[in-house]
């Protein structure tokens, strides 16, 4: 794919949605980390429900870290990987509050050495609560980068640079939230919604589903 094409690929996602962002639910960047933490293998709609509960009674370490593991395990027990997860945050709580004074880390290496936080997640803190240009790479932009022809790679590491590199600057802050969106709604895994697609004319998909026919 040629760069003519990724830019207007950008900037059609950009015409549609100005002002895209999570669909995670949070107010701080350490409500931000630890709703990441637990999405891992879940959906961001059984994270929000989670947090809607659990925030409204502890939303910072030292609230959470009180909980101990058993306490944070019920707000948490309907999310896959729950009881890793659980103390994971609990951990993760205890080095904020013992290493960073209750701030969540602005520098990947920080974010990274916390329990259960990989370049992902690390990622997408630094983008979406930080401001950085960062692109996390998870399942929904890996298939949208390989499927389109946008930056195609065999791991989530050579998409992410792929898109580092071919992503016009302008687009770079929220291309992460744009391909995470059209992957959810649009360029599903099973059937892609071609027929629904913005950018399907731009799209190097060889198998592209037709448009339905009339009355279907």
């Amino acid at each position: 794919m040629n760069a003519e094409k990724r830019r207007a690929i950008f900037m059609r996602l950009r015409a549609a949605n100005d002002k895209p962002t999570t669909e995670l639910e949070y107010t701080t960047p350490f409500e931000l980390l630890i709703a990441v933490l637990l999405s891992a293998q879940a959906t961001d709609v059984g994270v929000n429900k989670a947090t809607r509960k659990l925030y409204p009674v502890a939303n910072t370490p030292a609230k959470i870290l009180a909980l101990g593991v058993e306490g944070l395990t019920p707000y948490i027990q309907t999310i896959g990987l729950y009881r890793t997860k659980a103390k994971n945050v609990i951990a993760t709580c205890q080095i904020l509050l013992e290493q960073h004074g209750g701030e969540v880390p602005r520098t990947r290496e920080e974010l990274e050495a916390l329990p259960g936080v990989g370049r992902k997640t690390a990622n997408v803190v630094l983008n979406t609560a930080f401001g950085e240009p960062t692109i996390a790479v998870d399942t929904h932009i890996f298939r949208v980068s390989n499927r389109t022809g946008l930056a195609p790679g065999k791991n989530v590491e050579i998409v992410e640079q792929k898109l580092l590199k071919f992503v016009p600057d302008e687009f770079k802050l929220d291309a992460h939230h744009w391909l995470i969106l059209h992957g959810r709604y649009t360029c599903i895994a099973r059937k892609p919604k071609c027929w629904n697609c913005i950018i399907a004319d731009l799209c190097e998909y060889k198998a592209k589903t037709p448009l339905p026919e009339k009355g279907v």
